[in-house]
């Protein structure tokens, strides 16, 4: 407390005392909140937690401001933002039934608005939104969102399941029992309008029981007619008792009466607020004559360092700062995209370059109908092709279009989430942000999206049963995905048969479930494949589950390199289980993927060893004969990553180069080549050294990205 002097007790909650104090190093006025810890409960002490946690996430000029939490004489200090104008209930009952303008109730509206929409999309939920919660400044022009003890951070371990918060302002849903979300929220939101237009509470009741009921049929006062109808048919869609008709935060910014103040809270007449208005280096410039020139004046950023030229610019995806120029010694500059992602197979025979959108995409992955790429800003990117008999589906006169013209788009859908990487299986997505928290879409057959149920989703939904676990790794196999949480633990969920889940069933399950694993096994990576998964350890052990059909999962005991007695081979297990095959178990496994029917292994030295099926060479032996061994692939070295598609192996090393062999009807290869069991490169079409950050091949097909070396390139 030698930072703070107490002035005087300002209010006592549940919890602990609020003070007001004077910070001594520059006389600012803080509130401290003291929680006494040592006799709280659990449950208290995890509240007390939360609220700092919470706080931490929140940056927003509507949400009292965080400064720093502290341990004093066995209490929990919290110290935050002052607001000198008290809360807004206190302004609402001083007006004594002299009704405020519409003006004045939607300045104040949009502010608590912007920052309700702003604790949204950080993942949180308040569940005590009223206007005693509400503050204000020393003019009392100015909103502050507060007290956010019983916030739910989407992330924590317990499900936003229980009735909290005031019962003037809890939600139908929330009478019924069912799970807080958003809508309960926009519910409290609704009861905060409400109560600036009449001064008075939408629902009130002598008790509880008749409080319920007062909410539960949704009867209130009308609001005056004094006020729009806009207003008051507003407040009518925020009091929806069905959830999913009540407007969604950004919806109600769109409405014509919120755009009006919203822009005033950026401009107050004799003191404009300097925003400056960034614009994009692409953005087109007008000339002398009103024509566009076409270019951004080199004055804007003569004298600046790369550093200052970032700075100056908004980071966004649409931008051709992603753009690089680099020299090729004659002095002049080229155009260098910062990333490039190449697709093959399925009748496209040569690397196709796909459409990027000026953005830089990290990491890449391949379903049945799905290509898909995580941003470097977190954005998932999709490339599609056209539909069959769309206009862009083939040209007027063309016989056989075998280069398609495919589509780029940004999924829509995540807005306020950052995705970190993407998985696809046949017919959906699983997408994990950079909080650890999984979202799923597409088709729901198989219970593949985890959500309880069997049913499609068109937009990335929560897979709420593993809210409460941070996320580190998702795999998605055919029909099943594998989860693994920064604690070690390993979900499953989706189709079931041939044990592929490693639940010790073949059962079928639509919703996450934990996997028992061997003792001392301290899962890091999964991985799934058709209708198989494998587990990579901290310490590099393997263990893997599921049709071990030509041992492709390498579960048969094999030491000396011949083949195994029959005995001692595996055809199916339900369990996770051992890897036994040599030399998988005495060489260091850093990368690992599994086809249809082979796998592939990258040892820490850069070698390639295939296993399972060779019916078309995929393993790398010329001769076509099937063994059950696991083949070190000759010839290459230095390799870094690999992938296997149905029947083909691509494999990338330390220089960048692309390697391609089995399977090569339809572009497989990425070259017009049949079968060919010897690795030969794929020519990419890159005039600059470059490195591939992320490959996939899934069926017959492939999605490579790589990014140029950028050490003779200069940022425009």
């Amino acid at each position: 407390m030698e930072k703070y002097e107490k002035i005087k007790v300002v209010g006592r909650g549940a919890f602990g005392i609020v003070h007001l104090c004077r910070r001594r190093s520059d006389g600012g006025l803080v509130i401290l909140k003291e929680i006494p810890v040592e006799q709280m409960s659990r449950d208290e002490r995890l509240a007390a937690q939360n609220e700092c946690q919470v706080l931490k996430l929140l940056n927003h000029p509507n949400i009292i401001e965080y400064y720093e939490n502290f341990l004093e004489d066995k209490a929990l200090m919290i110290a935050m933002e002052y607001a000198p104008g008290g809360t807004l209930a206190d302004y609402i009952q001083k007006r004594c039934n002299s009704l405020l303008d519409e003006d004045t109730i939607l300045h104040f509206f949009v502010q608590i608005l912007l920052a309700l929409y702003h604790v949204h999309n950080k993942l949180i939920l308040h569940r005590d939104l009223k206007t005693q919660n509400i503050l204000l400044d020393k003019h009392q022009m100015i909103v502050k969102i507060g007290d956010f003890g019983i916030s739910k951070i989407l992330v924590s371990k317990s499900k936003a399941y229980t009735v909290v918060g005031t019962p003037c302002y809890i939600s139908p849903e929330l009478c019924e029992g069912k799970p807080y979300n958003q809508k309960s929220d926009i519910w409290a939101l609704g009861c905060v309008l409400y109560e600036l237009a009449s001064l008075k509470r939408a629902f009130e009741a002598a008790n509880l029981p008749a409080l319920v009921l007062k909410i539960m049929s949704g009867t209130f006062a009308p609001i005056s007619d004094r006020y729009s109808s806009e207003l008051r048919q507003l407040i009518l869609n925020m009091l929806n008792l069905d959830p999913s008709k009540r407007p969604q935060l950004n919806e109600i910014m769109a409405l014509p009466i919120c755009i009006g103040p919203l822009l005033n809270l950026y401009t107050d007449i004799g003191n404009v607020k300097m925003r400056r208005i960034e614009k994009p280096l692409s953005a087109v410039q007008t000339g002398p004559q009103g024509r566009n020139t076409g270019r951004v004046p080199i004055s804007r950023s003569r004298g600046k360092e790369p550093s200052q030229l970032e700075e100056t610019c908004p980071r966004s995806d649409h931008m051709t700062k992603n753009v690089f120029f680099c020299s090729d010694g004659s002095g002049k500059l080229h155009s260098l995209p910062l990333s490039c992602v190449y697709t093959w197979g399925s009748g496209i025979a040569a690397p196709l370059r796909l459409p990027m959108l000026n953005t830089e995409v990290l990491q890449v992955s391949l379903g049945r109908t799905q290509k898909m790429g995580v941003t470097k800003s977190g954005r998932l990117i999709t490339w599609e092709a056209p539909l069959v008999g769309s206009p862009e589906a083939s040209l007027p006169g063309v016989v056989d279009q075998m280069q398609p013209h495919f589509i780029s788009r940004f999924l829509e859908g995540q807005s306020g989430v950052t995705i970190k990487s993407v998985s696809c299986g046949d017919l959906f997505t699983a997408c994990m942000t950079d909080r650890g928290i999984i979202m799923t879409f597409g088709s729901g057959s198989n219970g593949c999206l985890g959500h309880g149920n069997f049913n499609d989703v068109t937009q990335p939904k929560i897979v709420e049963a593993l809210l409460g676990y941070e996320l580190v790794q998702v795999s998605c196999g055919a029909s099943h995905v594998l989860a693994v949480t920064n604690e070690r633990e390993v979900f499953a969920w989706g189709r079931g048969e041939n044990g592929r889940l490693g639940l010790g069933s073949q059962d079928t399950h639509n919703c996450p479930q934990q996997v028992c694993l061997p003792t001392q096994f301290e899962p890091q990576r999964v991985l799934c494949g058709v209708d198989c998964s494998m587990i990579v350890s901290a310490g590099n052990s393997i263990v893997a589950c599921g049709s071990n059909r030509f041992n492709k999962l390498g579960l048969d005991k094999i030491t000396s390199g011949e083949e195994p007695c029959p005995s001692n081979q595996v055809d199916e297990v339900h369990c996770f289980t051992a890897v036994q095959s040599a030399p998988l178990t005495e060489e260091k496994v850093v990368y690992l993927d599994i086809g249809t029917a082979h796998s592939v292994a990258v040892t820490e030295n850069g070698q390639c060893i295939t296993f399972g099926s060779n019916q078309h060479g995929q393993m790398g032996r010329s001769s076509r004969r099937g063994s059950r061994v696991p083949y070190p692939v000759p010839g290459l070295r230095g390799v870094t990553m690999a992938a296997c598609g149905d029947a083909f192996t691509l494999a990338i090393t330390s220089d960048g180069e692309a390697y391609t062999w089995g399977k090569g009807a339809r572009g497989r290869l990425g070259r017009k080549e049949e079968d060919s069991g010897v690795p030969k490169a794929v020519q990419l079409d890159e005039s600059h050294p470059f490195t591939v950050t992320s490959v996939a091949c899934c069926h017959g097909n492939s999605l490579l990205a790589v990014k140029p070396f950028l050490d003779e390139a200069v940022p425009r």
